[in-house]
């Protein structure tokens, strides 16, 4: 009989270091019992006295809303294996990247824990196959890589060995979820499975382009930040990192190294650590570079390879198009994943980079994957082809979101939830242009209301995502008809805001007809102290909605408010506890979907309408809605229900 999650009491973590504290943390914080065990004594205190200093920060700063001591409450402390995993039922081990170090312990494991614990290896580029090899029960062993620092860090990489069970990998991932992170599994033992496969290209074109001279360290940098959006450039990365990490890799891979890495390796310069990589940080400020530096650097070049590893993981089924693009956002920070930026690119135009490329140079590294060029062949070469590492769309309408989620349920609620948590549900041109398509193509008649939330506790929307307009023209920012799309959407919809609504965040709840937050949020466009408006109808909505004076403090000062004042100046409908925001939201919801459609329908279109005409318009307009409703079946359920002392029961007809 398989583990199933509701049987997982207790969990043992084997280290008590940076990332085996971390994860102590996070499970602890996720309401689980865990034991966190290193070999010293010393070792283990630190590691717990570092818990115990995050924990009160965390709180502190009103990320957490669990009393520290609690927490720490759950937390125990072990130098014995034996005795740290007697009663255990899940065991992550987060020891130090060695293979013989880690089938030791395995082999300790084998003999310590019950027959039923599953063993959850914390590396981040050994093979799991190898470490189960160690053990009588490979198909218990699972990956689960967690990224440093585990408690800020969204993501962990759920890896398939050899012999894992679905039941094991489907545990971890659940149990990943539980405790409040964002899984994606890693369906092969594949050297560095998910996000380093996908990453290396970044730093390793980089270094090529550069040894050759045909672009400064300075200008690739300044072109993959302020043209392409990335959160820093492929050598600022690595001085981070530490040039070495890259080159070790590199070798154990068997690749060919660019001249400038094996130059930087040999004289000892390795990053920030050493002082000198790329940049000086020793003598100088270290990153030099500027936005005008980036000016005529072929960023194709460094693009076109990353999305060639993500194509041969698909090829090799270790992971899905989604998978790969949430690992890249939620693991590197990537402003969008590569799949998604490839099919807009078009698969054409990646194939052909690479074929210049590889008859340029001859170099293995640049010949397309089979999966591309498959793609392309059949003329599947993005969006704009409808179909490419996605779907954008067959007769059905259908598509692949990458930024939002959605469940239509049978009474009729249409659920949205704005998916970009690692940017705080920040808008970007797709996360827009997916929630138009969603309501334009959905089912009217299916629809009885429509609710918007932001993934994760920290925000709604905390506003527009700059980095996801790169390379983009102002004139090409549409903004506008996502908002419009909301407001004029022919069914009543609710914003459930909790955390940060501020700027395109603000002006999405403003669209919609009611808005209920939790106490703890917070509203305000702070576009005016980057010398902007808003521009997504904040502007007129507020002045509509508010007393003038009070929206123009609103921008003009583009100070937050709390969820508190927010009500008293009427943006919002209440501000209630957290413990009581979804029970307040679900007596919204049933209001609306047990309404009566048409009626419903009518009075949000004549009150939006109406509310830009004089009153002689309006009552004109709301005289001729009344009219039309007193002939419908609604109505006539309606006047029967109430004589009958019962529900209505609508049906929109």
């Amino acid at each position: 009989m398989s583990l199933e999650l509701e049987d997982v009491d207790h969990v043992t973590v084997l280290g008590a270091g940076s990332m085996g504290h971390g994860i102590t943390e996070v499970v602890a914080l996720g309401g689980y019992d865990v034991t966190m065990r290193d070999i010293e004594e010393e070792i283990v205190e630190d590691g717990y006295q570092d818990i115990e200093w995050s924990l009160e920060k965390l709180s502190e700063k009103g990320r957490i809303d669990q009393d520290p001591e609690a927490v720490l409450g759950r937390i125990s402390t072990a130098v014995d294996l034996e005795s740290a995993v007697a009663d255990t039922d899940l065991v992550i081990e987060a020891a130090p990247e060695k293979l013989d170090l880690k089938r030791d312990i395995y082999a300790d494991l084998e003999e310590f824990a019950p027959d039923h614990t599953v063993f959850a290896s914390n590396t981040s580029s050994l093979p799991i196959t190898q470490i189960a090899e160690a053990t009588d029960r490979p198909e218990q062993v699972v990956g689960t890589h967690y990224f440093n620092p585990p408690v800020k860090m969204d993501l962990v990489e759920v890896i398939y060995g050899e012999g894992t069970s679905d039941e094991t990998a489907e545990l971890a991932y659940e149990f990943v979820e539980d405790i409040d992170k964002t899984p994606i599994y890693v369906r092969k033992d594949v050297r560095g499975f998910v996000v380093n496969t996908v990453l290396g290209p970044f730093g390793d074109e980089a270094a090529w382009m550069a040894s050759e001279g045909v672009a400064t360290v300075e200008a690739i940098d300044a072109a993959m930040v302020h043209q392409r959006g990335y959160p820093m450039g492929p050598f600022e990365l690595s001085d981070m990192t530490g040039i070495d990490i890259g080159y070790d890799v590199a070798k154990e891979a068997g690749r060919e190294v660019a001249p400038i890495v094996e130059e930087k390796v040999e004289n000892e310069h390795l990053g920030r650590k050493t002082g000198k990589g790329y940049y000086d940080y020793e003598d100088g400020d270290g990153t030099t570079y500027e936005p005008g530096d980036g000016e005529g650097v072929d960023t194709l070049r460094i693009e076109a390879r990353i999305v060639n590893r993500a194509a041969y993981l698909i090829r090799e089924d270790v992971a899905t198009p989604d998978a790969i693009d949430t690992g890249m956002r939620l693991g590197t920070g990537f402003p969008e994943g590569p799949c998604r930026r490839a099919d807009k690119i078009g698969l054409d135009t990646i194939v052909e980079k690479l074929r210049d490329l590889h008859e340029e140079y001859s170099a293995e590294r640049y010949e397309p994957d089979p999966w591309l060029v498959e793609k392309v062949e059949a003329g599947e070469t993005g969006e704009d082809a409808g179909s490419g590492f996605y779907d954008y769309g067959g007769e059905d309408g259908t598509r692949d979101y990458t930024t939002i989620d959605h469940e239509l349920h049978d009474n009729g609620l249409l659920e949205i939830e704005l998916d970009r948590p690692s940017r705080m549900n920040a808008l970007n041109d797709d996360l827009m242009e997916e929630t138009v398509h969603l309501l334009d193509s959905v089912d009217v008649d299916e629809v009885r209301a429509v609710t918007f939330e932001g993934n994760g506790d920290r925000a709604f929307s905390a506003g527009a995502d700059i980095t996801g307009f790169s390379g983009v023209a102002p004139h090409e920012v549409e903004v506008t008809e996502f908002f419009e799309t909301v407001n004029d959407f022919p069914r009543p919809t609710l914003a459930k805001i909790d955390g940060f609504c501020l700027g395109g965040g603000h002006e999405l709840a403003m669209a919609c007809d009611l808005r209920v937050a939790t106490e703890d949020s917070e509203f305000g466009f702070p576009e005016i102290n980057l010398g902007l408006i808003p521009g997504g109808g904040g502007t007129q909505r507020a002045i509509r909605m508010l007393p003038e004076a009070r929206a123009k403090e609103l921008v003009f000062r583009g100070n937050r408010i709390s969820a508190e004042r927010a009500h008293k100046w009427g943006l919002i409908n209440c501000a209630v506890d957290s413990e009581e925001f979804e029970e307040i939201c679900q007596e919204f919801v049933d209001d609306l979907v047990n309404g009566p459609p048409i009626a419903l329908r009518k009075a949000k279109q004549v009150m939006n309408r109406g509310a830009d005409e004089n009153m002689a318009a309006g009552l004109e307009m709301e005289s001729q809605a009344f009219g039309l409703l007193l002939t419908t079946d609604d109505m006539e359920e309606g006047a029967m229900a109430f004589m009958g002392d019962r529900e209505p029961e609508f049906e929109g007809k």
